[in-house]
């Protein structure tokens, strides 16, 4: 943009310099008419001609309204006696030789002027152009330049990773040490976990522990339409990361050019796939001693070529999981840093209720609450916003605007209570912290229970109790209105997936310990395409009638539960209409004098418990 003003501003002036030069010479003839001599002689007569210029054979003059003229004279006898008497102005010039000049000008050196001007114009937009064509294959990453460095002390929830990339800064700090020993840092490493969970910032963070020029980039940057320009990206980057070196060069996305080969249409060799060829090239082609480590990050490490992840390339490969409850609590404190937090905020319980949250959704939690403070005209955020923006954030705004008449609160209470009374009297159940019957986002109602740690493994019982609790919402509607709603198909449709799983995954069920269907890998059309059936018919109708006795059978729990304690359900959900929300101390009294039911089966007992099992 700055160089297409800069020419303009030339070419303006160039113009006016020509237009000054060429003005004395022309300028007058441009507005002189020529006109005939006896016409001339017709406005003398008339006293129209004010003052005349004679030169050689030429009269020019002005007549007396201003116009200006000029004509051609020939031998007249008494022309000057009859200008004196018509009182014209006379002046006598020597013949001027400029009218060639003024003729050349016009009619040679002007037009090769102009033609000049035009050549040197073209050249210079065919250089412009050809130096674009030129810069089209180079790489648009940029060293990152940042006023705010980001530490290791920035990242929280993820010290096993961070342990694993402490070496690779230890190395660019001083790769001295691990070449005297011989040791190899790895050229590569990949960092794999859901969106949100901190692969970037953990990028970051390692460029400001090392203090090294950090390039950053997506794999999509590599990608064009024309043929052989990615392969161009690829080159240059690595000439100037080579430069730079030490540095780290920071892929994002990776997956976006490193798709496994062969999955274009057809399998052909196609831009994206010569583009990772010359990855694979360069990565490969690193002197041990090359400064130059490649962190690279995807949410679909499945899908990667193999050539990639194998050893020489990216060596290391970081899983980064979604955060624990300990984990979540430091993400909090971290990102409470720069706000105000009242001191009533308890960050143990807001980590308590945000099981399977990412750290860019604690970040976003946070937020939303001093959003929600700050529209509320408070100085601090309170322990209030912070679990509103909770249920913000899981169920979606709060719609007090949507008018529910008394029958469907009625029906939306006894719901919600259904599954917070089994929830209470099954014994591996989540405990229930809040009720509400307050609409949000899709919901009419809902009802949160918070576990009370963090599992990584599920038994069939719990899996079960898990159902029935889903369960309970429309069991509840059927024993109290003796009739059916549409409000329970959400929790039919996660019964239904969570039963299936149970059959077809987890091999909990009478059709013994093993798997049925496994997903469809069409290399051609994508990899994860849908289900490959590797079972007959026959069991699918086994399986089909398994799922159903499962989802029959917990109804059945179900409701033997609620029908045992009817009265206490209809007693909450009655207090649940007149105050919405039922939550903390005010939900617990409401349980105090439930028992967890403690039935179970002879044939499910361990034959050791754990004590004697690792004693």
């Amino acid at each position: 943009m700055k160089d297409s003003w800069k020419n303009i501003a030339i070419y303006s002036v160039v113009a006016l310099i020509i237009v000054g030069l060429l003005s004395p010479f022309f300028g007058s003839a441009q507005v002189q008419k020529e006109i005939s001599f006896s016409e001339f002689l017709n406005r003398v007569d008339s006293g129209a001609v004010k003052q005349i210029s004679i030169s050689g054979d030429m009269i020019s003059g002005k007549f007396a309204d201003g116009k200006v003229f000029k004509t051609r004279a020939i031998n007249y006898p008494n022309l000057v006696q009859n200008l004196r008497q018509k009182k014209v102005a006379i002046k006598v010039e020597p013949p001027s030789d400029s009218g060639w000049l003024v003729n050349f000008l016009i009619q040679i050196i002007l037009p090769l002027l102009f033609f000049a001007l035009l050549w040197w114009f073209l050249m210079r937009q065919a250089q412009s152009a050809n130096s674009s064509a030129l810069s089209f294959g180079r790489s648009r990453a940029k060293p990152l330049i940042s006023d705010k460095k980001v530490t290791f002390a920035d990242v929280a929830g993820v010290d096993e990773s961070k342990d694993e990339l402490k070496e690779i800064v230890e190395f660019l700090k001083s790769p001295k040490k691990f070449n005297d020993i011989g040791a190899r840092i790895p050229k590569g490493v990949l960092l794999m976990g859901a969106p949100g969970t901190g692969k970037t910032l953990l990028a970051r963070a390692i460029a400001g522990e090392a203090d090294v020029p950090f390039f950053s980039l997506s794999g999509s940057d590599f990608v064009e339409m024309f043929v052989g320009v990615g392969a161009s990206r690829v080159r240059d980057l690595f000439t100037q990361a080579k430069k730079s070196s030490p540095c780290i060069i920071f892929m994002d996305e990776i997956d976006a050019v490193g798709r496994h080969r062969g999955a274009g249409l057809g399998g052909g060799h196609d831009e994206r796939e010569q583009t990772l060829n010359q990855l694979l090239v360069e990565m490969d082609g690193f002197d041990q001693k090359t400064n130059v480590i490649i962190i690279a990050a995807t949410n679909r490490p499945d899908i990667l070529d193999p050539a990639l992840l194998r050893p020489g390339r990216f060596d290391r490969q970081i899983v980064l999981d979604k955060p624990d409850i300990k984990g979540r609590k430091e993400i909090l404190e971290v990102h409470a840093k720069g706000k105000k937090i009242d001191s009533g905020v308890e960050l143990d319980i807001l980590a308590r209720r945000t099981p399977g949250f990412t750290g860019a959704d604690l970040e976003n939690l946070l937020n939303e609450a001093a959003l929600l403070a700050a529209r509320r005209d408070k100085k601090k955020v309170t322990m209030m916003e912070a679990e509103e923006a909770i249920d913000r954030v899981v169920a979606g705004p709060s719609k007090k605007s949507r008018v529910i008449n008394d029958k469907e609160k009625n029906v939306v209470a006894i719901h919600e209570v259904g599954h917070a009374l089994l929830a209470k009297l099954l014994p591996n159940a989540d405990p229930v912290h809040k009720i509400s019957i307050l609409p949000r986002g899709f919901a009419l109602g809902y009802t949160l229970q918070l576990p009370l740690e963090d599992k990584y493994l599920i038994t069939k019982e719990e899996v079960l109790e898990q159902v029935i609790v889903m369960l309970g919402g429309r069991v509840a509607e059927e024993l109290i209105f003796a009739e059916l709603t549409s409000g329970a198909h959400n929790d039919l449709e996660k019964v239904t997936e969570l039963v299936r799983k149970m059959v077809c995954e987890y091999g909990m069920s009478t059709l013994g310990p093993r798997t049925f269907g496994k997903p469809d890998r069409q290399v051609f059309l994508g990899r994860d395409l849908g289900e490959h059936k590797d079972y007959g018919d026959e069991t699918a109708d086994k399986i089909d009638k398994e799922i159903n006795s499962i989802i029959e059978e917990c109804y059945e729990k179900a409701k033997k539960l609620l029908i045992k304690n009817k009265e206490k359900l209809v007693t909450i959900s009655k207090d649940l209409r007149e105050k919405e929300t039922l939550e903390g101390e005010d939900l617990d009294k409401y349980f105090e004098q439930l028992p967890k039911e403690q039935e179970v089966e002879e044939k499910n007992k361990p034959l050791l418990d754990q004590g004697t099992l690792f004693a």
